[in-house]
């Protein structure tokens, strides 16, 4: 089926366009590795390693039938100079790196690429410990410590 120039899949995604709900940030949040369903603040949330990935905003400035995501503050910046009809910011969640999205606005392609952006921004980094150890001896800096002394 030929769907011109916007292509099948934006077609698909402007004709849900409206119909995006928390189930829908649920099912494609939890096809991320190791995303669970949660709470925050008493409100259905999805957590990566006990940390807030999305979720209901709670507090009060946040508009209905919106989510809060958690994203740097540079990438919240460029989505909100690009795309102001779909991700706005109010006082209460300007300090924390997060954006709030209007699910009636974003498709369900943005929101999937937006739950990706979370999820490698929340992600664990490894520990400290296992990086130095999968490093090659070369790339270990030695602190002197159990050198021997130089001689002079």
């Amino acid at each position: 089926m030929d769907h011109g120039l916007l292509g099948y899949d934006r077609v698909k995604d402007w004709l849900t366009m409206g119909m995006l709900n928390f189930n829908t940030v649920r099912e494609l949040g939890l096809a991320l590795p190791d995303v669970v369903d949660g709470t925050a603040y008493g409100a259905p949330a999805l957590k990566l390693d006990g940390k807030l990935l999305a979720g209901i905003p709670t507090n009060k400035s946040a508009e209905p039938n919106c989510i809060v995501v958690r994203i740097d503050l540079e990438h919240r910046a460029e989505l909100l100079r690009q795309h102001p009809d779909i991700y706005y910011i109010t006082d209460h969640y300007a300090p924390h790196p997060a954006v709030l999205v209007r699910l009636l606005k974003i498709t369900r392609t943005d929101l999937t690429e937006l739950l990706r952006d979370a999820y490698r921004f929340v992600m664990p980094s490894a520990p400290k410990s296992a990086l130095t150890i999968s490093r090659p001896k070369s790339a270990v800096r030695q602190s002197g410590v159990g050198k021997k002394p130089r001689k002079r």
